[in-house]
């Protein structure tokens, strides 16, 4: 671990933007490329909205943790751990839930991507979640500045 942060906000819609910029702010140091970034910002998006949405409900208020941690490969190599940490009604089949398409809200307009959203666009992908005690989202992205380097020379070639 070279770096750590924490984050602890209400789950509320309003602070996944918060959480999405403060974890890609954090992630700064690693010096990940605009789509790294992107891949980044989109996958917490998706981890925050699915505790505000899916594991508070009628009208429970609950928070949403959030720790993060970089470590150095080498000098142009890292990885971006993040965590997301509920206390909410948790999931009873988690199998189930990180199947495209699947949500447990079919009445609304939720399409069931979230899981496959953050499994597409990070590195390494983990869900746990216990029914009545809550959800944890592990994520890992590796950044490689050495591979867009070679990108950029075979595209010059």
């Amino acid at each position: 671990m070279e770096n750590y942060m924490k984050l602890e906000i209400l789950a509320k819609s309003e602070n996944e933007g918060f959480a999405r910029s403060t974890v890609a702010a954090f992630a700064l140091t690693l010096n990940p490329s605009l789509n790294e970034l992107s891949d980044i910002k989109t996958a917490v998006s998706e981890a925050v909205t699915n505790c505000v949405v899916h594991a508070y409900r009628n009208g429970e208020q609950g928070k949403i943790f959030i720790e993060c941690t970089t470590q150095f490969l080498s000098p142009t190599e890292g990885v971006l751990h993040i965590v997301v940490k509920d206390n909410g009604c948790g999931i009873e089949d988690v199998e189930r839930a990180t199947l495209p398409f699947f949500t447990t809200l079919e009445n609304e307009e939720r399409s069931g991507m979230g899981f496959t959203i953050m499994q597409t666009f990070m590195s390494d992908f983990s869900l746990i979640s216990e029914t009545g005690k809550g959800t944890t989202v592990r994520m890992s992205k590796k950044i490689c500045a050495e591979e867009r380097a070679e990108q950029r020379e075979r595209a010059d070639a």
